[in-house]
């Protein structure tokens, strides 16, 4: 990384959307006024305000201490007993045990509904099938499957036991399930026999068996019939899904589990090539996942919430399964692609379902662009009413586009900064409190301290680019890397001292909102102008003809003036 961290920002924006009235007189939070209360409040004393959090939750048992903090490890609740699965699902069988809470569609068109009394039965189910194959709390668990609410299951029914689960994105080779499942010692495997994407079957069990050829930990296989597609079955190993449910009783009791107990192993790339294995626990974890969801999302109890995430990925963990369930929310779930059997896929979910949040990848976003808006107008989308974006900046024509054509200027947008590792959103805008910038992330949530430093750590000034930093522990933050707690402390404490930073570069303007730039270690450096990536790529899909660019920077030689004596 350059010891000139000053990053220069070629953004320039000045379109302003405060939330409407109708919106803010019916949102958790109604004004900026609230927010910035609600801000200083938590600021002011973190531990009172996770505490708070924390006590929308049902625990077993009260914490001992909210907070234990020793940079760079955490350790929240601790004492506290306390389970996900519980909290995501038995907690609300009194009361909403007919609530549906998930919807799933299927590629070829099928349609699932599951109330959370027969997802309780579910969980409970898989979760006495692992134990029957002999998994125990502390075990760990690898999921390879499509979007299929057995997904869901699996790992809900992991966290029953406290089997802490890896989830592997279903589009993972061979070697990428190799090396995860053997990092972290899995004993066993839970996938299908294949998939659908774009009218294709994608076959999953073989990569599996090809996977674990060289996975000497793995003990069992358990496998769902998605597709039918004939498959190999190993002898004394493998096990299919249906056939030991017919068999599992649907009584199993949640572990009472301590509130700093694993939860999940997610691996991210890493740049020596070696997959990082974050870990999250669970108190905290789910304290913060269910927090944002509900302020975020502005989530109601009548909201039917889609998230386009696969839950092999982070986003799918925080705000499919956990942060959603833990408020009893409605949750979508599609398997396929967008774009099959036509480009108005989703807006024809959205129409059909009465979907009212909307979740998304700027990405997705650009690629609706392209394709044309006479899609998305073809339907009836007025059923929304909050719309979001994750995964990377988006670009203030992107936004523009979404904020008129899927929000039909009404919906507020949530465009949020978060990593895998951070666990869940850090920094949003609240919809019904704070007045959106096109392409700025806004504000960091109550109970989030964030700042932009120099290398040294020296707050950036107004519109002075510099790292994105968190600077104080928060609930869901990772605890460390699964068998590897130096490089933990090496990837993301060495940077800037005292400070976690995970590569984000970004400035902040008057207002106090902050504008992610793209990665520091992708900044291009143009006759001494360093610029951010996210800000040269918006500059590009800022013309009618680009719906999407990516910039990577490429050495050359200088052309400055030669010196008279070379």
């Amino acid at each position: 990384m350059a010891d000139n961290p000053t990053i220069e920002s070629v953004l320039t924006e000045e379109r302003v959307f405060p939330p409407s009235k109708d919106f803010a007189e019916n949102a958790y939070v109604k004004s900026f006024e609230e927010y910035e209360r609600m801000y200083s409040e938590a600021a002011s004393d973190l531990p009172a305000f996770w505490a708070k959090q924390a006590e929308a939750l049902d625990w077993f048992s009260p914490w001992e201490s909210v907070l234990e903090w020793e940079r760079p490890h955490a350790k929240w609740f601790s004492g506290g007993k306390i389970n996900a699965s519980y909290n995501c699902l038995d907690r609300h069988l009194a009361t909403k045990g007919d609530k549906t809470a998930i919807i799933w569609e299927g590629e070829p068109g099928e349609v699932r509904r599951l109330s959370y009394r027969e997802l309780h039965t579910e969980v409970s189910k898989f979760a006495n099938v692992l134990k029957g194959l002999g998994i125990r709390t502390g075990d760990r668990v690898a999921v390879y499957m499509p979007l299929v609410p057995e997904l869901a299951i699996a790992i809900l029914a992991c966290a029953r036991i406290g089997a802490p689960h890896t989830v592997i994105f279903g589009g993972f080779s061979a070697d990428s399930i190799r090396d995860r499942v053997n990092d972290c010692g899995c004993k066993a495997v839970v996938t299908a026999d294949g998939g659908y994407r774009r009218g294709r079957e994608i076959r999953l069990k073989p990569i599996v068996d090809e996977a674990i050829a060289e996975c000497p930990t793995v003990e069992s296989v358990v496998t769902f019939r998605r597709t039918g597609t004939e498959i190999e079955m190993k002898q004394g190993r493998d096990h299919w899904w249906d056939e030991l449910m017919s068999k599992a009783s649907a009584d199993c009791p949640p572990e009472h589990l301590d509130a700093e107990h694993p939860l999940y192993i997610l691996y991210t790339s890493g740049t020596t090539g070696k997959p990082k294995g974050i870990l999250h626990t669970t108190g905290g974890y789910l304290t913060q996942a269910a927090y944002s969801t509900k302020l975020v999302f502005d989530l109601k109890d009548e909201d039917i919430y889609w998230c386009t995430a696969d839950i092999g990925w982070v986003t799918g963990h925080s705000y499919v399964v956990y942060g959603p369930l833990a408020n009893a929310a409605t949750v979508l779930m599609y398997e396929g692609a967008p774009n099959h059997p036509d480009f108005d896929r989703f807006w024809d979910i959205i129409e059909r379902h009465k979907v009212t949040i909307l979740y998304t990848a700027p990405t997705a976003i650009r690629s609706f662009i392209r394709w044309g808006r006479e899609y998305p107008d073809r339907h009836d989308l007025t059923s929304l009413r909050v719309i979001g974006t994750v995964g990377e900046p988006i670009n203030p024509e992107a936004w523009m586009w979404y904020h008129r054509v899927i929000g039909g200027e009404r919906c507020p947008i949530v465009d949020t900064w978060w990593q895998t590792e951070t666990g869940t959103i850090m920094i949003s805008p609240l919809p019904g409190a704070t007045p959106t910038i096109p392409g700025s992330a806004t504000r960091p949530l109550p109970g989030i301290v964030v700042d932009i430093v120099a290398k040294d750590g020296r707050s950036a000034g107004t519109d002075e680019g510099g790292y994105l930093v968190v600077k104080e522990p928060w609930p869901s933050m990772l605890r460390t890397l699964w068998g590897d707690d130096e490089r933990y402390k090496l990837t993301y404490w060495s940077e800037i001292d005292g400070c976690y930073f995970a590569g984000d570069g970004a400035r902040r303007d008057g207002r106090g909102y902050y504008w992610v730039m793209g990665r520091v270690d992708d900044v291009i450096n143009v006759s001494g102008h360093r610029l951010g990536t996210a800000e040269v790529e918006s500059a590009l899909v800022s013309h009618d003809s680009v719906a999407e660019a990516a910039v990577v920077g490429r050495p050359t030689r200088s052309r400055g003036r030669r010196s008279p004596h070379s």
